[in-house]
């Protein structure tokens, strides 16, 4: 089977890795990779060549995907699977939903892992599967796979995956990146368990883009009622110790 990636950041790299073993991977990007690419085992190709493999994966910011769709539900002619791997369920579906037609099939996904917290394998990890648009023998094929290789399959709308995501990924981002703001410093000699395991968070959120911590915010809906909600919160706890 031959699988098509858009986009070859640290996400498409990684998962390109350990798709090549099993199939014929395909690979655009906008910018000369090829020596990268064929490092792993992948074939460079034009954007049409990706576009017409049996399985379609998108690897662009989430700011990015409308355009991206925009651009390439021309090209994709055959009865196709479409899939993404953003970090929000909702806009992504919509956009797939609304610039294909009924033939190409739609999968919504969320690898629940990145390059630095499953380097060797992703054995063990998580993985959110939205079941949007394909036949059951087709999804459950694709669940079988993920299985057979270790992963936790997830099974949920992608409404219950946003809301669900606002507290479990945006709000570890959020405490990430004011951690950052702050200059929290890593190593300390007089540190405690608790503040080393704070400092973890931080060492995730920092090799991820600004980019990504924007758009989880921006284009989730729920997003915002988390942050406000942890707010409040916080804002209680120091009222408390400074009375």
């Amino acid at each position: 089977m031959k699988i098509g990636f858009i986009g070859f950041g640290r996400l498409g790299h990684h998962l390109c890795k350990f798709l090549s073993q099993d199939f014929d991977v395909y690979v655009y990007d906008k910018l000369d990779l090829k020596d990268k690419i064929q490092s792993i085992g992948a074939t460079p190709a034009t954007l049409e060549e990706v576009c017409h493999c049996q399985v379609v994966i998108p690897f662009v910011p989430i700011s990015a995907f409308e355009n991206i769709m925009q651009e390439i539900s021309p090209l994709l002619t055959k009865e196709q699977l479409l899939i993404d791997v953003c970090s929000v369920k909702e806009y992504p579906v919509d956009l797939m939903k609304k610039y294909t037609s009924n033939k190409v099939s739609i999968l919504g996904t969320h690898p629940m892992f990145g390059p630095d917290s499953t380097k060797e394998t992703l054995f063990g990890s998580k993985i959110v599967l939205c079941k949007v648009r394909m036949q059951d023998d087709r999804y459950k094929e694709i669940k079988s796979y993920l299985e057979k290789h270790g992963l936790k399959v997830i099974e949920t709308t992608p409404a219950e995956h946003d809301e669900q995501i606002s507290h479990s990924l945006v709000l570890t981002h959020m405490i990430g990146r004011t951690l950052i703001e702050y200059k929290a410093e890593k190593l300390l000699d007089v540190d405690t368990l608790g503040y080393r395991r704070l400092m973890k968070i931080l060492g995730v959120v920092e090799n991820d883009s600004w980019q990504l911590f924007e758009d989880m915010n921006d284009y989730n809906r729920f997003a915002k009622k988390t942050r406000d909600e942890f707010t409040k919160a916080l804002n209680q706890v120091i009222a408390k110790v400074e009375k």
